[in-house]
């Protein structure tokens, strides 16, 4: 796994975050996504932590981590050749990404199709392979009230919210194009724009 290259461009992310707060509306409440293809379930959120070690092991209630404990530091919006850590994923989820990741059996074709996904609408996503997700692709998603200014530092008054995970048997468009754009921006730590998420940032 990646456990991350080209941290010290992810210095940005600090002063990128204090944009974050207030901006963005409140969580969706609309219905779970249900396609013959994908399902969505919803996880009672789980409270943040900033942990210094990416390999550290974290019980997460999900499977991939919809919420919960993560790395300092995000991994910058992009499409990646490698696997990233499961730990730095959740600090993108904290900022309002959508994660979509696939294991190594998804065809090829839907590997492009997620590419196709990425290239239409990049911002606030990270695109990876995971090899334990096998057949399946997923995107993860947390939902939970804008921090108050400084709470970054005060774990405990926050409200967790809700994870989401779209777990998908095959590649499914509109599912995921749903997800993307009903979950995504709606963290505690979101922007005041989907479109403060550029790729590379």
């Amino acid at each position: 796994m990646l456990a991350f290259v080209g941290l010290g461009i992810l210095l940005l992310g600090g002063v990128l975050a204090v944009v974050a707060f207030g901006g963005g509306g409140g969580s969706a409440s609309g219905g779970l996504i249900s396609t013959s293809a994908c399902t969505e379930q919803q996880f009672p959120g789980l409270k943040p932590q900033h942990i210094n070690n990416p390999n550290a092991n974290v019980n997460y209630n999900s499977f991939p981590p919809s919420s919960g404990p993560h790395y300092a530091q995000p991994a910058p919006w992009g499409i990646y050749p490698d696997s990233i850590k499961q730990t730095i994923l959740v600090h993108n989820l904290e900022h309002g990404g959508i994660v979509i990741q696939y294991g190594n059996k998804v065809s090829q074709d839907d590997v492009q199709k997620i590419d196709a996904l990425y290239q239409d609408d990049p911002y606030g996503l990270v695109v990876a392979p995971f090899d334990k997700l096998g057949s399946k692709i997923a995107a993860t998603a947390w939902n939970e009230p804008a921090y108050d200014q400084n709470q970054d530092a005060n774990f405990n008054k926050v409200d967790p919210g809700h994870g989401f995970v779209l777990m998908c048997k095959s590649f499914d468009n509109g599912a995921l194009s749903k997800f993307r754009d009903t979950r995504r921006n709606k963290a505690g730590e979101r922007y005041q724009s989907v479109k403060d998420m550029a790729p590379g940032q």
